[in-house]
């Protein structure tokens, strides 16, 4: 018996499941005092125009976190509320931080509402900056939008939001994985009847073509 037998079979011994744990509540991360290094990370390693960089700040979309000095991309609700955040490390050295907030809800990751009836797709908040200094005419009368991945829900949920928006730009990188879900989202979005266009960069991403505009050659780090 002490042995797990009862003489003909082995005794089962039941395995205790773990407690469920309950989800955290959604909250932004501590900022710091200043914003010195996420400046300087986005604008001399990531090459983007401080201007972008500063409109992004003032309507609280944007800061550093304490104390780890994390670039935090807010994403806020209909009602201002933020309800999603991206870090990304502001290293240049050594391996790449990037994950979202816990509990942080993907219908609502980092975007910018514009005036107009287009809509611009990226993968990664750092894209969309670099995508805003490479082609900054008329800027802020688009609607931008980072999916933090790959996931078609900002996207619906950005245009569920603002009926006024027709035109979609899916400007996700130029790699296998941004291929298959630009043509994901391509066959939902005009099967909906919004009018789709694929900008692809020329490079992986639109920080790559940013470093290639600057004359600059990419880290592996970037």
């Amino acid at each position: 018996m002490l042995l797990g037998r009862d003489g003909q079979g082995i005794i089962p011994i039941a395995k205790q499941e773990p407690e469920p744990q309950e989800p955290k509540p959604f909250a932004l991360p501590k900022p710091y005092l200043t914003m010195r290094r996420m400046y300087a990370y986005l604008t001399k390693h990531r090459c983007i125009d401080r201007d972008v960089v500063t409109a992004f700040v003032q309507e609280k979309l944007l800061y550093e976190d304490d104390p780890h000095h994390n670039c935090v991309f807010v994403g806020r609700g209909e009602n201002g509320e933020a309800r999603h955040a991206h870090l990304r490390s502001t290293g240049s050295q050594g391996k790449v931080f990037r994950i979202n907030v816990e509990s942080s809800d993907i219908k609502h990751s980092f975007h910018k509402n514009g005036t107009d009836r287009s809509l611009y797709v990226f993968e990664a908040p750092i894209d969309l900056l670099s995508h805003i200094t490479l082609y900054p005419a008329g800027w802020l009368e688009h609607s931008y939008v980072a999916c933090c991945g790959t996931s078609i829900q900002p996207v619906l949920e950005r245009l569920r939001q603002n009926p006024k928006l027709d035109t979609v730009y899916l400007c996700l990188d130029n790699d296998e994985a941004g291929e298959d879900a630009c043509d994901g989202m391509l066959d939902t979005l005009e099967d909906m009847g919004y009018d789709v266009e694929r900008l692809r960069p020329e490079g992986k991403d639109w920080n790559d073509d940013l470093w290639a505009k600057r004359g600059k050659a990419k880290t592996p780090t970037a």
